[in-house]
């Protein structure tokens, strides 16, 4: 049987999103028991080895950069160290599924920033649809209730920090190859997070461990592979909304690896946040308006957005 473009590409979406959450579920279990930075530095060791393996075969790795790209890089980096960060705090105190509800609206909250800072297009509808979707943010955090918990703030200034990268990241010019700005990416989060390491200290790492570091490296790797396969194959309109595939994921892995199963009050505003990313691409398509996604580049953090040659990246999920 043959499957169409569109279909190859939704299937593709799926593939890269359940690798970025094995990724988020082996970071989890590893910083359980390492220090935070110390695994994310050594993680960062291995996507750098990967991505220098395969550069060539994504239009390869260059340092030549232009004043202007490079004051979108600094802005961008500065997005993806901080984002990665808070997004690593968060998954060691959160449920995966609850993080990963969170960052869900991630779509949204990238919409709504370029129609603040770029003046792009955004119509009634779509900023009904982001309210309502914010609303389904506050369902999970749930700030002053009971069932608040102080982490889930970290996720929220790691969807923050996700946004300014990819708005940074739109104003890259198409001579910056994808690879070269996830290797940079990867670079300065493995700097920023060996930086840190003095501070909080080093221990010896497991055979396990080992394993678990390496698979994350390899998910990671895996997923930015097929999400450029994915969003090169499909319509944008009709992929993207795969995204949302992670959720589901993070549902499983939760519940399988890690016996956490989110409240109700979760599920229903995570279920508010998938409605309305998936409308606010609907409306996307049949106003033919631009992606909502900034054209940003895959990296070493989960995102959908095209990019340069039509590469696209990942949103904070794949810290």
């Amino acid at each position: 049987m043959t499957l169409s473009d569109n279909l190859r590409g939704a299937l593709l979406m799926a593939v890269a999103m359940c690798a970025f959450t094995l990724n988020d579920a082996c970071m989890k279990a590893v910083t359980a028991e390492l220090p935070l930075y110390q695994t994310a530095m050594l993680r960062g060791m291995l996507t750098l080895a990967a991505l220098t393996a395969i550069a060539p075969w994504l239009g390869g790795l260059t340092l030549r950069i232009a004043r202007a790209d490079r004051i979108a890089l600094i802005w961008r980096t500065f997005g993806e160290i901080f984002g990665t960060l808070f997004f690593l705090m968060a998954l060691r105190h959160l449920p995966l599924a609850n993080l990963s509800a969170i960052l869900q609206a991630l779509p949204l909250a990238v919409t709504l920033g370029a129609a603040l800072v770029y003046g792009a297009p955004i119509g009634w509808r779509r900023l009904t649809a982001i309210a309502i979707g914010f609303a389904g943010v506050l369902l999970i955090v749930r700030p002053g209730l009971a069932g608040f918990d102080g982490w889930s703030l970290l996720g929220l200034a790691s969807v923050l920090c996700v946004v300014v990268r990819d708005l940074a990241t739109r104003r890259l010019s198409r001579e910056v190859s994808s690879v070269t700005v996830a290797f940079l990416a990867a670079l300065a989060v493995g700097t920023a997070a060996g930086l840190m390491v003095p501070f909080t200290g080093w221990q010896a790492v497991s055979p396990q461990n080992w394993l678990l570091i390496l698979a994350a490296a390899g998910f990671l790797v895996g997923g930015y592979l097929s999400i450029v396969m994915a969003m090169r194959v499909g319509e944008i309109a009709v992929v993207a909304p795969f995204r949302y595939t992670s959720l589901l994921a993070a549902l499983v892995l939760g519940w399988l690896v890690f016996d956490e199963l989110p409240g109700a009050m979760t599920l229903i505003g995570a279920a508010v946040i998938v409605i309305t990313g998936i409308y606010t691409f609907h409306r996307e398509r049949t106003a033919g308006a631009r992606d909502p996604i900034p054209a940003a580049i895959a990296s070493p953090l989960r995102g959908t957005a095209r990019g340069p040659a039509g590469l696209p990246p990942r949103a904070p999920g794949a810290s």
